[in-house]
């Protein structure tokens, strides 16, 4: 799955990084805790969350991540957007819920890129 396909199937609206949409994503996490995502988190993938802040790009990118996905049409703010482009992550905006993003995604075959057991 691409990051433009992510695009298409949630709705979202690209806030920065379109050359980065036809980058392939094959997991996904969701999740407001970033102490979660470096925890469990361990293949390239798409964050979908809540949290608005810089932490979720610094995390987004100490993991390799592609893509930023926020839920509830939560918006970063310029600084966040500035940061995202410099470390080469896109960032979208979908009005799901999160629950309803991941399972969207699910539905379409991305899967998780780690279990907890």
């Amino acid at each position: 799955m691409t990051v433009n396909d992510i695009k298409q199937i949630l709705d979202c609206e690209v806030i920065t990084g379109e050359p980065y949409l036809s980058q392939e994503v094959h997991t996904a996490c969701g999740s407001d805790m970033m102490s979660d995502v470096l925890a469990y988190v361990k293949e390239q993938a798409v964050l979908l969350t809540g949290l608005v802040n810089p932490q979720v790009i610094r995390t987004a990118d100490m993991m390799d991540m592609l893509c930023i996905v926020f839920v509830r049409s939560k918006r970063p703010d310029e600084d966040m957007i500035k940061l995202a482009d410099a470390r080469g992550i896109a960032l979208m905006t979908t009005s799901h819920r999160m629950f309803t993003a991941c399972g969207l995604l699910w539905e379409n075959g991305l899967r998780g890129g780690s279990e907890v057991k």
